[in-house]
């Protein structure tokens, strides 16, 4: 039988349904990108704010068109949705058969055996502890490069964000297990390791009763076959000094990293439950910087946060400006039912924080242009990830760049190169988010 998948939302809910698609294929099932022929559809939800739950809403009553008038003889959802609102979906989506929470992925075989028997399914596991999967997860990025998830839910409690509710709380997956899958992926191609949680950098706090992300990095730079490990969600007020030595000193770590500090002034910090200040956030920009000069730092901010002034917005853009973030990514603030922020007094009308999201964009992009600009010129190690159609050229990503999400470097050849290669480029020209180059 043939099954689609669908996965929505953020690179924990890819890996979950790898680990999903992993346990179908070795039991025989077949998996498809086309919702026509498929027997059965699965939907990995998201619903972190509103744009994505409204997109896992669409998806779910585009899909459930296939349940009742094509071959689809099974409609799942899975994921936050899922844990946030199962009993909405099923009374108001009787097309949906079978719902699974976010701790609940190794039930998806069950589901689906039920539900061709004609039952409808749920599974909603305690958020405690993490799953331990009996199959081998079947990656869907290539090949060339995989996420490991290093841990599950959050203690942080930040004032905007649903998360803690959906996936619980933090839990560390055990080294041993993480090493051993690393393992497995390096012997199955994968070169590059992006490692990814609510939070990285309090891996190990709740296992060995301290931060040990350090640690794992170590362990993690010993295995044969990886060639590089990028690290993801980094809140910077937790960036400790034997993590950006790790960073520095192991040779397959990317001198990149991801730290979402979603805004700068104290004040607004504090209303958004970041247990941060603005001193301490340059502080941490400027330990990484002096021990790591080529680091790329990527980060996050919302704007339009309740009680944001004018003032507040222009002493973020001042600090953009200064700081010169290689990577920067804004959203408008969305208020989330069940949050403390969504019922806070002086909420910023939606057209306001509109306009200061663009201003954020349109300052960033002129700090990309720049900064590309500054590496015509330079030589960079590129993984390539494809060829660009009907041309001689193809498309790579550097150690500056994570897949999905930054930029790429264009490169010219008619030399014939794979997927996962790696391969010298003099950078020659600059867009404004990506670079050409040409190999060396």
């Amino acid at each position: 039988m043939k099954i689609l998948f669908i996965s929505l939302g953020c690179d924990k809910n890819l890996v979950d349904s790898e680990y999903m698609l992993g346990k179908l294929v070795e039991h025989h099932y077949t998996i498809t990108d086309d919702e026509a022929e498929a027997d059965i559809i699965v939907i990995n939800s998201c619903c972190f704010i509103r744009d994505a739950k409204e997109e896992s809403i669409r998806t779910i009553l585009d899909m459930a068109a296939y349940r009742t008038q094509g071959s689809c003889m099974a409609l799942i959802v899975c994921g936050c949705l899922a844990q946030r609102y199962r009993e909405e979906i099923l009374t108001e989506i009787p097309e949906v058969d079978a719902v699974l929470g976010t701790n609940s992925t190794e039930h998806i075989l069950n589901a689906v055996t039920r539900v061709l028997a004609g039952q409808k399914y749920q599974a909603y596991e305690d958020l405690a502890g993490v799953e331990k999967h009996t199959a081998k997860r079947s990656v869907s990025t290539g090949g060339h490069y995989a996420h490991l998830k290093i841990a599950e839910g959050c203690d942080k409690r930040c004032t905007y964000c649903i998360i803690p509710s959906i996936r619980g709380p933090y839990r560390s997956v055990p080294m041993h297990t993480l090493l051993t899958e690393a393992r497995e992926l390096a012997a199955q191609g994968v070169k590059e390791l992006i490692l990814v949680a609510q939070e990285t950098t309090l891996y190990g706090v709740d296992l060995y009763g301290k931060k040990s992300l350090h640690l794992l990095l170590n362990e993690l730079n010993k295995i044969p076959g990886l060639y590089w490990i990028r690290l993801m969600y980094c809140y910077p007020e937790e960036i400790y000094d034997e993590l950006i030595e790790a960073i520095r000193d192991n040779e397959k770590v990317c001198h990149y990293i991801d730290m979402p500090m979603q805004h700068i002034n104290t004040s607004i910090l504090k209303k958004m439950g970041r247990r941060t200040s603005r001193e301490t956030l340059e502080e941490r920009i400027t330990a990484l910087r002096t021990a790591i000069p080529d680091i790329a730092l990527r980060t996050t901010l919302i704007c339009g946060f309740p009680g944001e002034t004018k003032e507040q917005h222009e002493e973020l853009m001042e600090f953009i400006n200064r700081t010169e973030f290689d990577r920067l990514g804004a959203f408008e603030f969305s208020p989330e039912e069940n949050t403390p922020a969504a019922d806070y007094p002086d909420q910023v009308d939606e057209t306001t924080r509109a306009e200061w999201q663009a201003d954020v964009m349109e300052l960033q992009e002129e700090i990309i242009m720049d900064k590309n600009a500054d590496m015509i010129g330079c030589e960079l190690l590129v993984m390539i990830e494809g060829r660009v159609a009907d041309e001689s050229a193809y498309i790579g990503r550097s150690y500056r760049d994570a897949p999905d999400i930054d930029g790429y470097v264009f490169i010219n050849t008619d030399q014939e190169l794979m997927s996962g290669d790696f391969a010298k480029v003099k950078i020659t020209g600059a867009y404004e988010y990506d670079l050409i180059g040409e190999l060396i």
